[in-house]
């Protein structure tokens, strides 16, 4: 697998296989993230060490690849173990073809499962837009507010507060319409 080939160092000599700790530095978590899947029993060992530590293969990698993508995506321990063990099962060969249908199928909803939970946060993400663009608008309407008080229409006579500069009606403009009307 090519995702190793940069970070082989001290894995060179036990004929590709890893101890925890390569694990972790390979696929770019923690330790602890990386014992806790270990404990969790989402890595299986392949061997031992001299010094009696589990090792790993690149297979191993490859599910913790699998591991670091699904978590962000809100899937549990189980569902990752689910999920895990529905991929070893069709990477075995001499399944009768009705298994392998059956197999395709469970893997088709883990498909839609993982288009329901993209479709969840991309629904998040618009959330936070709007939340975002609510702010920007009382930001500006607050900015006006105090320009308005004053009564010159270019932002108050008072002092800068809090080491804020004292804004003129160009910034308001700005924060009502960043892109100067250009539509993007």
């Amino acid at each position: 697998m090519s995702t190793t080939s940069s970070a082989r160092s001290s894995a060179d000599a036990r004929d590709g296989r890893y101890e925890i700790g390569d694990v972790a530095i390979l696929v770019t978590l923690s330790l602890r993230t990386a014992r806790f899947y270990e404990e969790a029993g989402l890595l299986v060992a392949v061997g031992r060490s001299p010094g009696g530590f589990p090792l790993y293969d690149d297979d191993a990698l490859d599910r913790f690849f699998l591991i670091k993508k699904m978590k962000p995506l809100g899937f549990t321990v189980e569902e990752m173990r689910s999920l895990l063990t529905l991929r070893e099962r069709m990477a075995q060969p001499g399944l009768s073809p009705q298994l392998r249908a059956e197999l395709q199928d469970r893997l088709q909803t883990w498909v839609s499962l993982a288009e329901e939970k993209l479709a969840s946060l991309q629904e998040q993400v618009r959330l936070a837009e709007d939340f975002m663009i609510g702010l920007r608008d009382d930001t500006a309407r607050s900015l006006r507010g105090d320009a308005d008080a004053d009564g010159s229409g270019h932002g108050s006579t008072r002092p800068a507060v809090g080491g804020w500069p004292d804004l003129d009606d160009s910034i308001l403009d700005f924060l009502d319409d960043p892109f100067g009307g250009d539509e993007h």
